[in-house]
Order: C-alpha cells, then sequence, then structure tokens
C-alpha cells in the first residue's frame, strides 16, 4: 500500500480549519430549525383568537401571541425607527405609547412604516385623538444583529432610533409598562404593516450550512491530493537520484 505523505503544514492547516468549518455548518443547521420551530410557533399563535391585554402580564411566553386593546394613543411621545426600507423607498416605523384602559397598562405599539423621502423635512403622520378598539400582536425579537441605538435621552420629540427596546423606554417616561413591542393589525390606526417574521428563512441558513459542508470537504480533498501528490513526486525524486548514483 502506498504511503500517505501530506506534510506537517497541510496537516497543521486541516487540523485548525476543517473543525471550525464543521462547527459552521452544524451551527447554521441548528438556526434553520430554531426559525422552522419560530415560524411554527408565530403561525399557531396568529391564528388564535386574541387575549385582553389584562392577561399579558400572566403569559409567561407571550411571543406573537394577539392582543386585544382599547384605549388611547399617547402623542407626545413618540419613536421613529429608522432605516425601514420598502419596495426600496426609505422610511421609518411609527412606535407609540397606549394605555389600555381595562387593564390600566401602557403599552408601546408600532402602527406600521410610513415613508421618510427628505430628511431634511420632519416625518409626517397623525395620531388618532379619541378612544380605539384596537387588535396587535406581542413582537419578540429572536435575535437582532448589533445596531448602534440614537440617543434617546436628548432632542425634541419624536425621538429618531435604530433599535427599540421597551424596557428602555418606559423608565424615560417615569411609567411601568409592557417588556416588548406590540405590533398593530389592520385597522384605522395601522399604517403600512408588511413585517417579515425574520429576517432570514430557514432556507437560507441550510443554504449555508451546504456551503461550509462543501468547504470542509473540499479541504479533506485538498489535503488527501496533495498527501499522495507529495508521496509520488517523492518516489520519482528518489529515483532519479539513484540513475544518477549509479
Amino acid at each position: 500500500m502506498k504511503p500517505f505523505r501530506p506534510g506537517v503544514l497541510p496537516t497543521v492547516v486541516v487540523l485548525l480549519l476543517l473543525p471550525g468549518l464543521v462547527a459552521l455548518g452544524c451551527w447554521q443547521l441548528s438556526r434553520a430549525e430554531q426559525k422552522r420551530q419560530l415560524l411554527a410557533t408565530y403561525a399557531e399563535r396568529r391564528s388564535a383568537d386574541p387575549v385582553a391585554a389584562t392577561q399579558l402580564p400572566l403569559i409567561e411566553d407571550s411571543a406573537y401571541r394577539r392582543v386585544r386593546l382599547y384605549g388611547r394613543f399617547e402623542a407626545q411621545h413618540s419613536l421613529l425607527l429608522d432605516n425601514r426600507i420598502r419596495d426600496g423607498r426609505p422610511g421609518v416605523e411609527v412606535l407609540q405609547p397606549f394605555h389600555d384602559q381595562p387593564s390600566g397598562l401602557w403599552l408601546l405599539v408600532n402602527r406600521g412604516w410610513v415613508p421618510w423621502p427628505d430628511r431634511r423635512i420632519p416625518v409626517s403622520f397623525s395620531t388618532p385623538d379619541q378612544p380605539m378598539s384596537l387588535e396587535a400582536w406581542v413582537y419578540v425579537s429572536p435575535g437582532a444583529a448589533f445596531q448602534l441605538q440614537a440617543d434617546p435621552q436628548g432632542g425634541a420629540w419624536p425621538h429618531l432610533v435604530t433599535a427599540v427596546d421597551a424596557m428602555q423606554f418606559w423608565p424615560q417616561l417615569q411609567l411601568e409598562g409592557f417588556a416588548h413591542e406590540l405590533r398593530l393589525e389592520p385597522g384605522p390606526a395601522a399604517f403600512r404593516l408588511d413585517w417579515p417574521v425574520v429576517a432570514m428563512g430557514p432556507e437560507k441558513h441550510l443554504g449555508y450550512a451546504v456551503q461550509w459542508f462543501a468547504l470542509a470537504l473540499a479541504l479533506i480533498a485538498l489535503y488527501l491530493y496533495f498527501g499522495w501528490h507529495n508521496n509520488k513526486e517523492k518516489r520519482h525524486g528518489d529515483r532519479h537520484e539513484s540513475v544518477q548514483h549509479l
């Protein structure tokens, strides 16, 4: 049997890179499964009947649950979530405090997207001043990428932000409110409502997993090739030296 002699350097490179490539592929597979479970949970809870806002503090896992609201928007302290693109057009999502009268609970409600074509001009939107019956659903981020947060402490309202954290928002108003954002369902108070559930679907993660595993296989193939190739060159070299010696 022909000896396998890949050399020290290729062996070190493979030992360093191969575990990382396999681990990245496995991680993408696990992310794909997490996204499948998340989408299944979303579909199940979005098809269920809405619960009253009074039940929200009692629900251990409130993500994607539909909620019935009745109360008023508080127009003075609005948040504008920046860098939201729809159909290639720049805009913002408008989030406003909402006081649910039956429960007395404050909630941060995302009313949807409005265009902002000229940043030199303030965003234009209106706020209903009468009590309203609304339906919304609880949005819990599955893990947002790192973002720089605009400083919400200074400047005039509405505040322009690049990320939303309801838990940090309520202390600014000296109020106790619900810990997550609620996204409005279609109705008279809603703007454009076409949020993706996840930024990247399971199929994208599967595609990335295939790429990582393919790189791992390519690395192994190169390692085997150079191992046999180096051995063949060495045997030819030894034979040439033997002929010269004779």
